[in-house]
């Protein structure tokens, strides 16, 4: 059996593209117990993901976590699956399609955009595979991951090469390591958080929910923590907020090691217990609303909050497919693209040097 993988099919004098490569984390194929095993089992199994010694955590996950917790995670997938599937899968697909019109209406040269999943479908691989059948060789990795984490944007890195590792003609890489704090998508969040406020007046407090991660990963160096403190800063001074008006937490912890504080769970209780009228939280690190939004924040923080004495509550929605996010989205992937593509790119002049290529290989012996 052959290494590398197959090259697609190629003829000098074929038109050379650029790819846009959207990378998110993933989700199951379907909201059931063997399709969330499927999926469990390849995200627990990523070193960047779970940082415990692989003889221990391989008997942990198979024999205690994969015969549990699938089950119970389909029905709450269940809840929040759409006629589409997984919404977070829905947004990302409609983030694609709405990002490759966009840029179209900014270059002329040829590109490609397609999205691929750390885990689960459509993988790294078959979204590779899709440019590189497109001639893309030059590919752009753009995480939707704003902040920088080992465990989102490092994984997904660690997939792309993956792949490339077995590709014998390897494409050129770039890749956007975090845009936390780039104005285009400071400015998109404010501007969804505005859109709210509008429709439905101003809360007591504004919580900015992030995803956790173990503790220790800060005290290793990983970035997060102070880029998500760093967004949250730059939101709050967009919205003209003081900071008794907002607040930061993290949400979605695992396990009982300590993980990034304060915890969402326990602010929520907190701020219900003070009699808080309303709140209002928001989740700048999803780009598209997923289970751990649509169903830890909207439905079960609610119930925290409420439960402990808590007023009016309200989950603003991610970014998904807003015109603010797609035209931010398109500002960052053209900061990133520069050299690679062109507003000036001539079609029939590129025409002429294609076959001229076409010509000189042939001249040399070329049977295409």
């Amino acid at each position: 059996m052959a290494y590398f993988n197959q090259e697609p099919p190629f003829k000098h004098g074929d038109t050379l593209k650029v790819g846009i490569l959207l990378a998110n984390l993933g989700t199951p194929d379907a909201a059931n117990a063997p399709a969330l095993r499927r999926y469990l089992g390849q995200f627990l199994m990523d070193r960047r993901v779970v940082e415990i010694p692989r003889f221990i955590w391989c008997w942990i996950l198979h024999c205690i976590i994969l015969v549990v917790r699938p089950k119970k995670s389909a029905a709450k997938y269940a809840q929040v699956w759409t006629n589409q599937g997984s919404p977070l899968l829905a947004h990302a697909q409609k983030q694609t399609s709405l990002l490759d019109d966009n840029l179209s209406k900014k270059i002329n040269s040829p590109f490609a955009v397609a999205l691929g999943m750390s885990y689960g479908n459509p993988s790294m691989q078959s979204a590779i595979d899709k440019l590189r059948a497109q001639h893309c060789d030059r590919i752009l990795v753009f995480p939707l991951y704003p902040q920088y984490a080992a465990s989102s944007t490092g994984s997904a890195m660690d997939a792309v090469w993956r792949v490339l590792l077995k590709t014998r003609n390897m494409p050129a890489i770039r890749s956007i390591r975090h845009y936390h704090d780039h104005p285009a998508y400071i400015s998109a969040l404010a501007g969804s958080v505005r859109e709210h406020w509008q429709l439905n007046g101003k809360p007591n407090k504004l919580v900015m929910s992030f995803h956790g991660l173990p503790k220790f990963h800060l005290m290793k160096g990983d970035p997060y923590h102070c880029e998500c403190h760093k967004t949250a800063r730059l939101l709050a001074e967009s919205l003209e907020l003081t900071k008794d008006e907002y607040t930061v937490a993290f949400q979605s912890r695992f396990g009982k090691q300590e993980w990034l504080k304060p915890y969402l769970a326990s602010t929520l209780e907190d701020l219900g217990k003070a009699k808080t009228k309303r709140i209002d939280v928001i989740c700048p690190g999803f780009s598209s609303d997923c289970l751990e939004t649509l169903e830890e924040i909207a439905m079960e923080g609610k119930e925290i909050f409420t439960h402990a004495g808590g007023g009016e509550y309200h989950y603003i929605p991610a970014l998904n497919e807003s015109e603010l996010w797609i035209q931010a989205m398109t500002t960052i992937a053209l900061e990133n693209l520069q050299g690679w593509v062109s507003a000036d790119w001539d079609a029939s002049e590129a025409k002429k040097a294609d076959d001229m290529t076409k010509l000189r290989a042939q001249a040399m012996g070329a049977n295409n």
